[in-house]
């Protein structure tokens, strides 16, 4: 092989490597995932019979739900700080353990106060699981693929909500009085207990980085190591070293403000959608009730892959969810106005696939230019600071109405068209599309010598980035 000369098989290891990577992790995350928002959103269905058993009004209940967001803002920055020292596996293992626990012992709630308590408690034990995720799937996957396998981790979003609520409906209605308990109280130990078991598997079963993976060959594992290196001196040599200090900087806000508006809807929509329901079908069961519910879920599962494919293969970031976030606004509206069941269904139905279909475009921005202990502590940062979304939330709701919602997810649209429309013309053309290098077959020197992988950074016309790990 002559000097510089890039071997044939340099793109096929790279390729083989990130489809066991998906494999093996994306399936099992999506599981841990499943059971996060099973555990955090069941008390929106326990309230149909908890509210009233606890003898709450309907604001207290919605401070209640919020109250969750108080140990979770002011634990998760520190939370994903710690899991960069302990490593992922046995900080996501301590994180479910402890949550399942918790959420098993809402069971025992009597009052306003201990219902309260445990909902600080269960946000203290979750902190730092979501962006933890999403910094664990940098520590995996290229740039340009982490929308579509962001995507795929947050499908257990929709999966738990189809499973979840048919499942917390039966519960409710065949468990209720047996050994003397609520339907509600079984509910959270059913739900809450398999957590923490699956919490001690994580141990056995994920590993920290690419190179503890046993399971990737020599070749593999190096040639992925190598790229995402290349990617991370690329990310600083534009955007600066990774210093804690980068979590400050106004892109950080503005992303923070973004994710304020989707924050709000699918924590009002999670508070309230069984309540939602239960107002347009009075006389169904809460099975019913449960199934109908997951109808929205459904939709959101869909929608959702495709938004996340489609802005990976397009490299396209600012429209995919600008336009995710006004399909929301429009699907609350129709809620909203309402003139019958079936309407109001197709706007939750709107509204839930939207709000979802934002996650996954959202969550590759703050990557582009944060890594390393800057990345840890700013997506923590941004998922903390703008889930004070998700404590005013269920009240912004309860006492301002639907068309609050179809607000603030508008207000979501114009603030992503316009701020990142201003990335690209003050930062560079990279931060629109949100992209990395492309990998192919060099016919020429690389600029990367020996490890056979050729970087550029602009599609071949010259014109649009090119965004993608090349598969073909």
């Amino acid at each position: 092989m002559k000097k510089n000369q890039v071997p044939t098989d340099a793109e096929g290891y790279l390729t083989t490597a990130l489809q066991q990577v998906a494999w093996r992790i994306v399936p099992f995350i999506c599981l841990l995932y499943v059971l996060n928002i099973l555990d955090r959103a069941n008390v929106g269905f326990a309230r149909l019979a908890m509210q009233d058993d606890l003898g709450l009004n309907k604001a207290m209940f919605d401070l209640g739900y919020g109250m969750f967001y108080v140990g979770y803002i002011l634990f998760e920055v520190p939370s994903n700080l710690l899991m960069r020292r302990f490593g992922a596996r046995r900080w996501i293992a301590r994180i479910m353990i402890t949550w399942g626990l918790v959420s098993a012992a809402t069971m025992f709630a009597r009052d306003v106060w201990t219902f309260y308590s445990l909902r600080i408690l269960l946000g203290i034990a979750e902190a730092g699981f979501f962006p933890g995720i999403i910094l664990y799937l940098s520590d995996w996957f290229p740039d340009r693929q982490r929308a579509k396998m962001t995507a795929f981790f947050m499908l257990a979003i929709g999966l738990s909500n189809v499973l979840g609520n048919p499942l917390s409906g039966w519960i409710m209605d065949h468990f209720d009085g047996v050994n003397g308990w609520h339907g509600w109280q079984w509910l959270f130990l059913l739900e809450g207990l398999p957590t923490s078991l699956v919490g001690i598997t994580v141990l056995f079963y994920l590993q920290d980085s690419p190179r503890d993976a046993k399971w990737l060959s020599d070749s593999q594992r190096s040639s992925l190591i190598e790229h995402l290196a290349e990617e991370d001196r690329q990310r600083q040599a534009q955007h600066g070293p990774d210093r804690w200090q980068a979590m400050l900087q106004p892109r950080v806000w503005l992303l923070i403000a973004i994710y304020f508006t989707v924050a709000v809807g699918s924590n009002a929509g999670g508070a309230y959608f069984p309540t939602l329901i239960k107002e347009q079908y009075q006389q169904a069961s809460n099975l019913q009730i449960g199934l109908l519910t997951a109808l929205p879920h459904l939709c959101a599962i869909v929608v959702m892959s495709i938004v996340g494919i489609s802005s990976d293969r397009t490299g396209e970031r600012r429209w995919h969810l600008a336009g995710s976030a006004m399909l929301a606004a429009a699907g609350w509206s129709l809620v909203a106005w309402g003139p019958s069941p079936i309407v109001a269904m197709v706007g939750l139905c709107l509204a839930q696939a939207g709000m979802m279909s934002m996650l996954p475009v959202f969550w590759t921005l703050p990557g582009v230019f944060l890594s390393g202990v800057a990345a840890a502590g700013g997506i923590a940062l941004i998922n903390s600071v703008a889930n004070i979304g998700g404590f005013f939330g269920a009240s912004i709701l309860g006492q301002l109405g639907l068309w609050s919602m179809a607000a603030i997810l508008f207000s979501g649209s114009v603030l992503s068209a316009a701020s990142l429309r201003h990335w690209r013309t003050g930062l560079s053309s990279k931060m629109e599309a949100v992209d990395e290098p492309i990998v192919r077959r060099a016919s020429r020197p690389t600029s990367l010598g020996t490890n056979g992988l050729e970087v550029r950074s602009t599609s071949p016309d010259g014109q649009s980035p090119t965004v993608e790990v090349s598969n073909e």
